[in-house]
């Protein structure tokens, strides 16, 4: 029982440590604009406007589902591990597979924005943060 408490404990420091994570990166803002459960118990639709500032990045990181990736404005450098770096401009899309490793940064010179669609796991960090 005391095990079970610690974990649960443990569990909500690290929900609490990765949200603010995200949310207060510098150059980073995150707008949620909508979140709805799935038909598939235990999942979520999440998706996010994001924008960077010029030269703003977001370091490894990985989801506990798949992104999906809109550029709305700008160009962004997506690192995903295992393929080599790629460019996107506006109106290209990219898809990260759930639990992969990627960063992203803008590359340009004005602002960057991304539609950030996360089919995910309810109830578990939506970000987790890669040393």
């Amino acid at each position: 029982m005391k095990l079970l408490a610690l974990a649960s404990i443990i569990l909500f420091m690290a929900v609490i440590v990765t949200s603010s994570a995200f949310a207060q990166q510098a150059g980073i803002k995150r707008t949620e604009l909508q979140r709805h459960d799935l038909v598939v118990p235990g999942r979520e639709v999440v998706q996010v406007r994001i924008d960077f500032d010029p030269g703003a990045a977001f370091g490894r990181h990985s989801h506990p589902g798949e992104e999906i990736i809109y550029v709305i404005e700008g160009s962004f450098e997506y690192e995903v591990e295992g393929k080599p770096p790629v460019t996107l401009k506006a109106g290209e899309v990219l898809f990260i597979p759930a639990g992969t490793i990627h960063a992203a940064k803008n590359v340009g010179s004005s602002n960057a924005a991304e539609l950030a669609t996360y089919i995910v796991e309810k109830k578990k960090p939506l970000v987790v943060m890669v040393k």
